[in-house]
């Protein structure tokens, strides 16, 4: 084989991502761990986003405890300052591998003794089968973000690393608000997919601005 076939062949798996290629004198051709697919569509935890990928999704707690809430989650929760919260941070990982950092808070008045059950499954399936205050819709905003050293050494990732955040505002199907949320994403190990549509009878226009 031709130094140029093999140089193609190699860019070639380097662009699909099953390659890492290396310069230096400890460089070379390395395999890639393939990335992992998030999919948000339908409001899934991360379990489920797991499940979807087939991939067994595991949770390490990194503090559960009650707070008097910052203004963004106060009014993400559309609570008052003086309101008990629960904040709950853990390390989701798959493959043995972090893969995300999640921040939740929760209204504390809607959720008495949570904080007392297991809290390394589906935060979703706690709210559902103890509570019946599973949410039902959401807004999530999408933006990337420079990792901090905190969130770094909780990744296991360089400081400064970009990392994609999820920030969610959801409620129940009454809408009554019971969770806000941000999702740090590792970038190199995870990717997000949305599946959208138009709601049928519905009508789309072409906006054409001309300079």
């Amino acid at each position: 084989v031709s130094r140029m076939t093999l140089r193609q062949a190699l860019g070639s798996l380097e662009q699909q991502g099953w390659i890492e290629r290396r310069r230096g004198r400890s460089g070379g051709n390395f395999i890639r761990e393939p990335q992992v697919e998030v999919d948000l569509t339908g409001l899934p935890g991360f379990t489920e986003q797991m499940r979807r990928a087939n991939v067994r999704a595991g949770a390490r707690v990194v503090r559960a405890q009650v707070i008097r809430p910052t203004p963004e989650v106060a009014e993400g929760l559309d609570l008052r300052r003086d309101a008990d919260v629960f904040e709950i941070v853990r390390v989701r990982s798959a493959r043995r591998e972090p893969l995300a950092l999640e921040e939740t808070y929760l209204p504390a008045e809607l959720f008495p003794g949570l904080l007392d059950r297991p809290l390394t499954g589906s935060l979703y399936g706690l709210m559902r089968t103890h509570y019946d205050l599973a949410p039902h819709h959401a807004q999530e905003w999408l933006e990337p973000e420079i990792s901090s050293s905190e969130h770094a050494a909780l990744l296991e990732i360089e400081p400064g690393t970009a990392v994609l955040l999820v920030t969610r505002k959801a409620s129940t199907a009454a809408g009554l608000t019971v969770e806000f949320a941000r999702d740090r994403y590792r970038a190199d190990r995870t990717r997000i997919s949305l599946r959208t549509g138009v709601a049928p009878g519905a009508t789309t226009e072409l906006l054409i601005e001309r300079v």
